[in-house]
């Protein structure tokens, strides 16, 4: 099974360094100097880790071959995918791979079908689902325990208690604003 466990961002330096944006609780492990990575898309890679180290608060990495900036801005926005073993799961309960998050079920406590998980993005504050309702459209939900109240992997889907205003269509809101100014 493949995981993927960070993103390049823009090249630092001179000598080929770039920063990445981590996407895995274990970045000490799946990326340390000598892993094989296997990329997205595919034909840049596999790239191994040359070196790595931490600065101002972002990881930088170097690969192999990689050995100026012109290389390392080539690896921009590129995804970094480790094989992980389909038997391990994280450690704590509270914990997913993106893997078993995407094309959940996304409903409300009611059963009320909000659509489906398609994308997973990883932002510094905190994880956002990217949700395709069945018209098409999308919406985000933050993964925060506040409005994502369950994940049931063996039901395949994530119940939601969303405040007001973050699913609700502009038209809906109108809508019942207006029934409610009839009443």
């Amino acid at each position: 099974m493949q995981l993927v466990v960070a993103r390049i961002g823009r090249a630092h330096g001179i000598k080929g360094e770039v920063t990445v944006e981590v996407r895995t609780d274990e970045p000490e492990l799946r990326l340390a100097p000598g892993a094989v990575l296997a990329t997205d898309p595919a034909a840049t890679g596999p790239l191994t880790i040359a070196t790595g180290r931490v600065h101002s608060g972002r990881l930088l990495l170097r690969f192999e071959g990689v050995t100026d900036r012109t290389g390392a801005e080539a690896l921009r926005n590129t995804l970094l995918i480790a094989e992980v073993d389909p038997d391990e799961l994280p450690e704590e309960e509270d914990e997913y791979y993106d893997h078993q998050l995407m094309d959940l079920d996304v409903v409300l406590a009611d059963g009320t079908e909000v659509g489906r998980i398609t994308e997973i993005s990883h932002l510094p504050t905190q994880d956002l689902f990217v949700v395709e309702r069945p018209d098409g459209s999308e919406v985000y939900v933050p993964f925060v325990s506040e409005i994502v109240t369950e994940i049931d992997l063996e039901e395949q889907r994530a119940v939601i208690d969303p405040p007001p205003g973050l699913i609700d269509d502009r038209a809906e809101i109108a809508s019942s604003r207006d029934q409610d100014a009839d009443a």
